[in-house]
């Protein structure tokens, strides 16, 4: 079956226009996010160490959901990703559940990000109120998206570039500190502080368990790399390609920067004089130390934003076509932007900036407990519905690009996110983010069938 032909069940008309560049940049970006600069000082708290592994091991766990995702990807290219998929794949509701949560995820994530604008903002300007920025920042980035898909690449290439460069510049500047000893009175710190201080699990099982919960939300947004499909130049190449070079990033730009951070520092010291990358640069005397993290922290949730609502715009596109939203979601501009679903999100997005108004010390524990259940149920989502899809498959009939040691890797994956999800019933702001789960799913299958959307016609793939 051609890409036309595959494409074709949903008719979409948007422009191809993410070069190779884009796609590695975005796959490589969204997989550094507020949520290494930020929540690494609280997940050392809960495990110490040991937070090493749970980066490590997560991350595992997310390339095997990514080489699922690109499986179905490069047969079938389209920008509704895994909503289109499970519409086709596992059925209408299906279909309809994934889009909106996904939908929901992103948005709530984007009101997660827009907080921490506003936090790290007031570093430099402690006078103005946290809302305003995260009020321009989501009106930035939605006044960027609507312009054309080549800009939306564009910004997240350069915002990808600076986090890379920022995390490979820390990596070199931990070197000398633990061989070398510059900025540490010519003393090398070593790899001691791994051990020294109750071991590599200094808090036992329970809170290496609690850190996965952090880390998740650290990847969370990976998989848009798949939603970006139905834009991109030559899918069936770059999406593989993009994808295979994750699991050398996650332990590049994730495990080498936990190592070098818990080498320099005990980590039970962590968190309580600042951040540990604000602290390393200062070591070797830059003086502009924490303003360099402060302007990365925002780049990078600058570039969350951007990401969420590229994909939020194009999950209510998709879902329009599949007649599981409203018309006005598939309206497109003259430059191919689905841009009524792009102003609805950032619209949405703004009750963020209404949170950040009234609460702004709670509002990013409790939304980024909310966004890692989203995430966690589209990863349980997409390793399903990859199951599903390979059983319709003959074996001689196997795409060239697979996951391989199907279905075991799936089975081992599934039961590893459902442990997070059990998890996160035993942590207070674990609890919030089921308590809204719960409700979420069950108003949304009403709607499904409130709405009659259970009766309209649907053809397979």
């Amino acid at each position: 079956m051609s890409n036309q032909t595959q494409e074709s069940y949903l008719k979409e008309n948007l422009k191809r226009d993410l070069k190779n560049r884009h796609i590695q940049l975005i796959a490589l970006g969204s997989a550094i996010g507020v949520g290494l600069f930020l929540g690494s000082a609280t997940g050392i708290k809960f495990t110490g160490p040991s937070l090493i592994l749970s980066y490590i091991l997560v991350g595992l766990i997310v390339f095997v959901v990514l080489r699922a995702l690109g499986e179905i990807a490069v047969v079938y290219p389209v920008s509704g990703s895994f909503s289109a998929w499970a519409d086709h794949i596992m059925g209408p509701l299906a279909g309809y559940i994934t889009g909106w949560t996904y939908w929901f995820m992103w948005t709530v994530t984007v009101m997660a990000e827009i907080t921490a604008v506003g936090i790290y903002v007031t570093y430099w300007f402690p006078s103005v109120p946290q809302w305003i920025p995260a009020l321009i920042s989501v009106t930035l980035i939605t006044l960027l998206n609507l312009i054309a898909v080549k800009v939306y690449g564009e910004t997240e290439f350069w915002f990808s570039i600076i986090k890379i460069v920022t995390i490979l510049f820390f990596i070199v500047v931990g070197a000398f500190i633990i061989f070398f000893g510059i900025g540490n009175h010519g003393i090398p710190t070593g790899f001691s502080n791994l051990y020294k201080y109750g071991g590599f699990f200094p808090n036992g099982l329970k809170g290496f368990l609690f850190s996965l919960i952090i880390v998740v939300y650290a990847y969370l947004g990976i998989e848009i790399v798949a939603v970006t499909a139905g834009e991109a130049q030559n899918p069936g190449t770059t999406l593989p390609s993009a994808i295979d070079k994750v699991i050398y990033r996650i332990i590049l730009f994730y495990a080498l920067p936990m190592i070098v951070i818990l080498s320099i520092y005990p980590w039970f010291k962590i968190g309580t004089f600042g951040s540990p990358f604000v602290e390393s640069f200062s070591k070797l005397g830059i003086a502009a130390a924490a303003s360099i993290i402060n302007f990365v922290v925002i780049t990078a949730a600058l570039s969350s934003t951007n990401g969420g609502l590229f994909a939020t715009g194009r999950m209510l596109y998709s879902l329009s076509l599949q007649k599981n939203a409203p018309s006005a979601f598939s309206k497109l501009s003259n430059n191919k932007v689905p841009y009524i679903g792009i102003i609805f999100s950032s619209i949405v997005m703004l009750i963020g900036v209404i949170l950040n108004y009234f609460i702004p010390k709670q509002v990013f524990t409790i939304i980024t407990s909310v966004a890692t259940t989203g995430a966690l149920y589209v990863w349980l989502l997409i390793l399903v519905m990859h199951m599903k899809f390979r059983k319709s498959l003959k074996e001689s009939k196997l795409p060239k690009y697979h996951l391989p040691f199907y279905p075991i890797l799936n089975i081992l994956c599934i039961v590893f996110l459902v442990l997070v999800i059990i998890v996160m019933a035993f942590m207070p702001d674990g609890r919030i983010a089921l308590y809204v789960a719960i409700p979420w799913f069950g108003i949304l299958t009403a709607a499904y069938y409130i709405f009659g959307l259970d009766k309209k016609n649907k053809s397979n793939i």
